[in-house]
């Protein structure tokens, strides 16, 4: 399959590297090392599908482009916009042109995300009363430098989103409405640290992020009715541990079961061949986008509110 990588920034270039001898193209406006400065200059003929690494902003316009034209796309979480029609129509667009259009979180394919999924499944821990997630890290300055990113929501859609898509993969939709129980303007002009959640769904969930961890962190604590389970840390940031542990009756120390990996980031690999499979058997996450879209303007929404209260 031969692909055009459409923007040149930190994302791109490592979908550019995993990519490999498959990236035909490369489009960005202000890199000098892309070969086109806009998408519409690559000829059509050229490429059979685009990783779009892009800020928000422009992404519906691109994606509208590429779509209409027959290509399958990978875009970079979170596909955003101020109401659900306009994903609807890049859903319509894909699927009047049989293509794909997948938004990639890359998360779903963490080594220990998928053995908690497997576990859950299983009911290893027996019915799962909550669920905690954190995702730090020390981006703040980043978010503040960047030039587009320290705006509106800020930290919000960059990591709930992520946290979001996970509590779908591994519990399903939450039902009820989310509450923000707090969101931070700690460094920069757009939040940096949210606390927000699902109190009354089953189970509950607990959502933290924030750009003001200096150590780089993530953790997921899910506790059942017969045990536990957790994930502390990702492979990108150095080991990962994947705890399993049983519940004692009335109470006492659990017995565990402990995996640690250590291992290069496997997830962008992992997710492009999932992408490359789907551009043969077709198929699209869109839907998982309009529901976070929904979610992530309500919060936003509720962000308002607390900030003129």
């Amino acid at each position: 399959m031969r692909v055009a990588v459409v923007g040149l920034g930190v994302q791109g270039r490592k979908r550019l590297g995993v990519a490999g001898a498959d990236a035909v193209a490369t489009v960005d406006p202000v890199n000098r090392e892309a070969g086109y400065r806009q998408v519409e200059d690559v000829p059509l003929g050229a490429y059979d599908a685009a990783l779009v690494c892009t800020p928000d902003q422009v992404k519906l316009h691109i994606l509208e482009y590429l779509l209409a034209n027959g290509k399958h796309v990978l875009v970079e979480k979170p596909l955003v916009a101020g109401h659900a029609q306009p994903l609807r129509r890049l859903q319509a667009l894909a699927d009047a042109r049989a293509v794909v259009c997948y938004t990639a979180y890359n998360h779903r394919f963490e080594p220990h995300i998928v053995a908690m999924k497997q576990a859950l499944d299983a009911r290893r821990i027996g019915r799962v009363y909550q669920a905690s997630f954190f995702y730090g890290n020390g981006t703040a300055r980043v978010f503040r430098d960047s030039g587009w990113r320290d705006q509106g929501m800020g930290v919000i859609p960059d990591l709930a989103s992520h946290l979001l898509d996970m509590a779908e993969f591994l519990f399903g939709r939450p039902e009820g409405t989310p509450v923000v129980w707090s969101a931070q303007h700690f460094e920069n002009a757009s939040p940096d640290y949210f606390l927000l959640g699902y109190p009354d769904a089953a189970p509950m969930l607990k959502m933290e992020g924030t750009l003001l961890s200096w150590r780089n962190t993530f953790r997921l604590d899910v506790v059942g009715d017969d045990g536990s389970a957790h994930v502390f840390g990702l492979c990108k940031w150095g080991p990962s541990e994947f705890v399993v542990r049983r519940r004692v009756l009335p109470s006492g120390k659990p017995p565990e079961e402990v995996h640690v990996l250590e291992q290069a980031d496997p997830t962008w690999a992992a997710e492009y061949d999932h992408f490359v499979k789907l551009c043969a058997t077709g198929g699209t996450n869109i839907d998982t986008d309009i529901w976070i879209n929904e979610v992530l303007n309500g919060l936003g929404r509720r962000v308002d509110v607390q900030e003129m209260a």
